[in-house]
């Protein structure tokens, strides 16, 4: 089955599922921990892991597409990704 799946599909798959995985755990941490400071710690944590799995899954995906795409087309996707970022940062 993993055959037929492209790498560049696969490594992002894996990162948003390891992403995912990590947002599961900090649920379940915050329940455990039971105090409205710490779960707020545990959460303005996660803020560091969604930009980080955006870059990375984009990257792959750019480099998985780089053959297939002009270099212009490409600046605009990295454009459009420091946009988002740029639009979410905490001031």
């Amino acid at each position: 089955m993993f055959s037929l799946i492209e790498k560049a599909v696969l490594g992002m798959a894996s990162l948003r599922i390891l992403s995912g995985s990590i947002e599961i755990f900090a649920a379940i941490l915050m329940l455990k921990l039971n105090d409205v400071g710490k779960a707020l710690v545990v959460n303005s944590s996660l803020a560091l892991v969604g930009p980080v799995i955006l870059i990375l899954t984009t990257t792959i995906g750019l480099l998985g597409l780089a053959d297939k795409i002009s270099f212009g087309k490409m600046f605009w996707v990295l454009l459009g990704v420091g946009c988002i970022l740029y639009g979410v940062r905490s001031n």
